[in-house]
Parts: C-alpha cells; sequence; structure tokens
C-alpha cells in the first residue's frame, strides 16, 4: 500500500495491525493470569483493565521499566524467535513490525511507577 502511494489505507492498516498485535498480547497476559489462578481478581469492567487493576505487570522493553534495548538480544538469544519468522534488528528491533515481547511478573506488588505513583 504504501509503494503503490496508497498512504491512508497503508496508515489505518498500519495502526489496525498495531492494536491487534497489542490486543494479542493482553489476551495471553490474561491467559497466563488465568493459568496460574490469579485471574479472579481482574476487574469486571474495561476501564478497570486500561488502569492494571489485576495482579502482576507485563513489562516491555524500551519503555520506564526496562529502558535498555540491548537487553532483547539476551532474550531472543534464550527464545530463538527466528523459529517463528521473528528476527532482532541491529538496533535490536523485532521484525515483522507488529511483534512483540514481554517480561510477564505476577508478584502481587508488580506494578508499573509514574511521576505520581505506583501504577
Amino acid at each position: 500500500l504504501f509503494e503503490s502511494d496508497s498512504y491512508r489505507e497503508y496508515l489505518e492498516l498500519h495502526g489496525l495491525s498495531v492494536q491487534l498485535a497489542e490486543a494479542l498480547a493482553e489476551y495471553w497476559h490474561a491467559r497466563v493470569r488465568a493459568e496460574l489462578g490469579i485471574a479472579g481478581s481482574d476487574p469486571a469492567a474495561v476501564e478497570g483493565m486500561f488502569r492494571t487493576e489485576y495482579q502482576g505487570c507485563r513489562y516491555s522493553l524500551g519503555y520506564p521499566a526496562c529502558p535498555e534495548l540491548a537487553d532483547r538480544a539476551k532474550i531472543a538469544d534464550l527464545l530463538r524467535p527466528e523459529r517463528i519468522g521473528v528476527h532482532l534488528s541491529e538496533e535490536f528491533q523485532l521484525h515483522p513490525e507488529q511483534s512483540t515481547d514481554a517480561i510477564v511478573i505476577h508478584h502481587p506488588e508488580a506494578g508499573y511507577f509514574n511521576a505520581g505513583g505506583r501504577r
């Protein structure tokens, strides 16, 4: 689409694919919580999910909790993502572009931090 100058369609498809990748990551995080038996505390309303009112957190490299992208190479060495067609660039980015990874911690005190405090 991009190469054919169909920029609007390209951007719409790109935005959709980014959101679908994030939704799938959240789905797997919820499934892990269910399999660990800790999903009972998940909020009933979607707003509570957006505020991460559940036990545990999903940390992604390159964000404030795990800022060092180079650590992704260590994870790639362990998991070998090329087995499923995902490759790590020299800049530590995953390809295809909508690939994602995370470190999932389910300790009851795991949380995100911001200027206003925890979560």
